[in-house]
């Protein structure tokens, strides 16, 4: 699939969205855990909706070796997810997180995009920075009218399957980027998955390190530098990935951000791999 380059820059300041008057601003509230949807309740951006990870972001399956922990869902249904939060295909969507963008708001993005959106932007610096910022909240539930949103056959931004990972890797033909934790990478621990370590031939470059020391994002030209740096003398086909396909999105986002063309995402990621019976694992201790 041909790789997309999207216009609109993908990050957008607090200042930024405290200043904007359109009125077809629609604001997603992405935050995850146990406790997201009442945290959400008790405070949120006014006028956002609340967009649930596991719900209408994930479709999950019952066995994580094939799709994951977080395979996408079909897209008819995140057609139908999207109509009852009030979104238009003209709508100006921005999302946030309380993970500096870096957890569902990114996911959210990368799914509003490939469904075919145009104007979807991440808040830079997410929850915590609307706050520093004097955003206007607003707590308990929201409204929206139902729209009409045209039907799609199918993801529009380029995914990589376990099998292209693999063909790839062996070929020598795509750069496969793991944005995990390096201690993660290394297989020195793992949190949430059942192997600890990493896919033979993936480098590591954690998704921390598109941030800077606020938790915002570096500067695109900063970002553009680093990447360059990093994946000289390297295949120029990117795949990315993390644990469940969801943090690798913060990932596509700073390239993006950056001017560089949209990568792959392997959903499955890890979760997928380390799961899946035959298939070595790397480790660096």
């Amino acid at each position: 699939m041909q790789k997309i380059i999207l216009n609109m820059l993908p990050i957008i300041s607090s200042q930024q969205l405290k200043n904007l008057t359109s009125e077809n601003l629609i604001i997603l509230d992405a935050r995850v855990g146990k406790d997201a949807r009442q945290k959400y309740l008790d405070k949120h951006i006014k006028g956002a909706g609340f967009i649930d990870l596991d719900k209408d972001l994930a479709e999950t399956g019952k066995d994580a070796a094939f799709g994951g922990r977080h395979p996408l869902p079909t897209i008819d249904k995140f057609g139908e997810t999207i109509s009852h939060l009030g979104i238009s295909e003209d709508a100006h969507i921005v999302i946030y997180d309380d993970k500096n963008g870096a957890n569902a708001a990114a996911r959210a993005w990368w799914m509003l995009k490939s469904f075919g959106l145009k104007n979807v932007q991440v808040l830079d610096g997410g929850f915590q920075e609307a706050e520093k910022n004097d955003l206007e909240f607003s707590s308990g539930e929201e409204t929206f009218k139902k729209t009409e949103i045209n039907n799609r056959k199918e993801w529009l931004l380029p995914i990589s399957e376990l099998e292209d990972v693999e063909n790839e890797l062996v070929n020598n033909s795509a750069t496969v980027i793991d944005v995990r934790d390096s201690y993660r990478f290394k297989g020195e621990s793992e949190p949430i998955d059942l192997v600890a370590g990493h896919i033979p031939g993936a480098i590591n470059i954690p998704f921390s390190e598109n941030l800077d020391e606020y938790g915002c994002f570096h500067k695109p030209e900063i970002l553009r530098e680093k990447y360059l740096k990093l994946l000289e003398n390297k295949p120029e086909k990117l795949i990315i990935h993390c644990g469940s396909g969801v943090t690798a999105c913060h990932t596509i986002l700073a390239l993006n951000y950056a001017g560089f063309a949209i990568p792959d995402l392997y959903v499955g990621s890890w979760s997928e791999w380390s799961r899946r019976e035959g298939k070595e694992v790397a480790k660096e201790i």
